[in-house]
C-alpha cells in the first residue's frame, strides 16, 4: 500500500534576500517561478535564522536546535554527523531522503552527510561554473552552470526514487553567494537599466554602537576586482564610484537569483507533469537574508532586518490556503519539527523549535511566539562584525554587542567595551537611530532585557559576564 504522506522539496539558496523576491514586493527584480510557490501557498513576512551565517544556520535547521547545543557556532566550526537530524528521523519512518548542492558543514567521515539515502555536495562554497561535487564514491567534475547541475541532479534523482515511499529531498543552491559569476543565459540581464538604490544606501552610521562603522563590508569601501570584474572607471567622483560599483554587484546578483528562479520552475513543472504537486509540500527560503546595498553594505551577519529575516514560501495544497501571507513569527529553529509533524514522526522533546502547521493550516495557536533570541558568534572575522545577541519582539529589537570572542572557533581575540543597540520598529523600521539611552525607552529597555534574559535560560544559553 502507498505511503501517503506528503512529500518534502525543501529548495534553499544561499544569501538570497527576500526583498530580492517579487512575491515579497522587490523593487529591483521579478521572481516568477518563486512567485508560483507563495500564489498557492503561504508567504511568511517574519521568517528569522538564529545566527545570520550559512554553516551556523544550516545546522540549526537540520538539528532543530540553537548553535550553542549543536556546537555549530561559526563558519570555522563543523557539525558532527552522528547529530540527530530531521532527514535521519524521516529516513527511519520510510521516507527516501536525499541532499544535492550545498552542504557546508564539513568534509571527511565525520562531517560528510549521514541520514541520506542519497547524497552529492559542494565541497566548501563550490564553483559557480563546472563544479565539483562529492559523494560516497569520492569527488567529480560536472560540467555546465552550477544551479542548472544542481536542478539536473535532483530532477535525476526524483525521477530515479521508489514511488512506492514519500521522498524529502533538500535542493540546496549555491547561488547567489559571493563572489557572483552569472550563467551566459543571463549575463547581460539589466545591461540597459539602472537598479533602485535602497533608502538606506548612504547610511552615515551615526545614533547607534560603533559595530556597524566598524563593519567591513561596505559597498564603496570593501568591495574588490573579484565582486566588481574590472577596475573601477577613473574620473567619477565618490558619490557616482559608490553608485557605479553598486550597479555591478546588484546585477551579477540579480542574474545568479534569476537562474534560480527558472530553476525553480523546472522543479515545479516536474510536480505538475508527475501528478505530485497536491501531495507534496515545496518550501523555498534561503539560509539567511542579505545587505542589498542597504546601510551601504553587502554581506550579513548583523542583527537588523535585512540580515535576519530570511524568505519562507510554501505550497501544500492539502493544507494551506492559496494566496496568503502570514505575519507570526517563525524560526529556522522550526523548519525541522514542522516537517516531522507533518510526516507524522514524533517530534524528538530536545528539539528546540517548534511546529508552525497549525498556522499553515491558518490557525495560530494563542501561545505562539511573540519575541525571539538571536546570537552572532564570529566575532570579527572576515567582515569586523561584533559578537553580539539579542532579542526581536513585533514591536522592538534589543542588540547587545558583547564583542569577545569567548574562544570560538574562527573568531578573532581582540575584546571591546561591550555597547547595546534598541530600535523601535514602529517608528525606526530601517533602524537608523538607537533609542537605548532615550529615558523615554527606559522601562521598554528593562522589560526586553528581563525578557531576553529569560529567553537565553529558557534555551540553556549563557549570558556574557558584563551584560547587566
Amino acid at each position: 500500500m502507498k505511503d501517503k504522506r506528503p512529500n518534502i522539496l525543501f529548495i534553499m539558496s544561499d544569501d538570497h534576500a527576500s526583498h530580492a523576491m517579487s512575491c515579497y514586493g522587490s523593487r529591483i527584480n521579478e521572481t516568477p517561478n518563486l512567485d508560483r510557490i507563495s500564489e498557492d501557498g503561504v508567504r511568511f513576512d517574519n521568517c528569522f535564522c538564529t545566527n545570520s551565517i550559512c554553516t551556523p544556520s544550516r545546522a540549526t535547521i537540520l538539528t532543530g536546535t540553537y548553535n550553542h547545543i549543536n556546537n555549530v557556532t561559526t563558519l570555522a566550526s563543523r557539525m558532527d554527523n552522528q547529530l540527530q537530524t530531521f532527514p535521519k528521523l524521516l529516513r527511519q519512518s520510510g521516507y527516501q531522503t536525499a541532499i544535492v548542492g550545498k552542504w557546508h558543514l564539513g568534509q571527511g567521515p565525520e562531517h560528510e552527510p549521514t541520514g541520506f539515502d542519497f547524497w552529492r555536495v559542494l565541497p566548501g562554497q563550490g564553483l559557480y561554473h563546472n563544479p565539483i561535487m562529492i559523494d560516497k564514491d569520492g569527488k567529480r567534475e560536472h560540467k555546465g552552470y552550477v544551479t542548472d547541475v544542481i536542478t539536473d541532479m535532483s530532477l535525476n534523482w526524483l525521477k530515479e526514487r521508489d514511488k512506492s515511499k514519500p521522498f524529502c529531498l533538500l535542493c540546496h543552491h549555491k547561488a547567489p553567494h559571493r563572489h557572483w559569476e552569472p550563467d551566459e543565459k543571463h549575463a547581460h540581464m539589466y545591461d540597459d537599466i539602472d537598479i533602485p538604490e535602497p533608502p538606506t544606501f548612504n547610511d552615515d552610521y551615526s545614533n547607534r554602537a560603533s559595530a556597524a562603522e566598524a563593519a567591513a563590508m561596505r559597498v564603496d569601501r570593501d568591495m574588490n576586482e573579484r565582486d566588481l570584474k574590472m577596475p573601477v572607471p577613473e574620473g567619477l567622483t565618490k558619490e557616482q564610484e559608490k553608485s557605479w560599483k553598486y550597479q555591478r554587484y546588484i546585477k551579477d546578483y540579480l542574474r545568479v537569483v534569476a537562474s534560480i528562479d527558472d530553476n525553480v520552475g523546472r522543479l515545479l513543472d516536474y510536480l505538475d507533469e508527475e501528478d505530485l504537486t497536491e501531495d507534496t509540500l515545496v518550501i523555498y527560503t534561503s539560509d539567511q537574508g542579505f545587505f542589498l546595498g542597504d546601510h551601504g553594505w553587502y554581506d550579513k551577519r548583523f542583527m537588523y532586518e535585512e540580515s535576519l529575516r530570511m524568505p519562507f514560501i510554501v505550497r501544500y495544497p492539502r493544507e494551506i490556503e492559496p494566496g496568503t501571507i502570514n505575519k507570526d513569527m517563525v524560526l529556522n529553529l522550526d523548519f525541522a519539527p514542522l516537517f516531522l509533524d507533518l510526516a507524522e514522526v514524533d517530534i524528538p522533546d530536545d528539539m528546540q523549535g517548534r511546529s508552525f502547521r497549525k498556522i499553515l493550516q491558518g490557525d495560530t495557536p494563542d501561545n505562539w511566539r511573540t519575541s525571539m533570541y538571536y546570537r552572532y558568534w564570529m566575532h570579527k572575522a572576515h567582515h569586523n562584525v561584533y559578537a553580539h545577541y539579542g532579542i526581536r519582539t513585533m514591536d522592538y529589537k534589543l542588540i547587545y554587542y558583547y564583542s569577545d570572542a569567548l574562544s570560538q572557533p574562527g573568531a578573532v581575540d581582540e575584546t571591546y567595551e561591550p555597547e547595546w543597540e534598541l530600535f523601535d520598529l514602529n517608528k525606526d523600521p530601517y533602524e537608523l537611530n538607537s533609542v537605548y539611552d532615550d529615558p523615554a525607552y527606559a522601562h521598554i529597555v528593562k522589560e526586553l532585557k528581563d525578557e531576553m534574559h529569560q529567553l537565553q535560560s529558557d534555551v540553556g544559553d549563557e549570558r556574557y559576564e558584563k551584560d547587566k
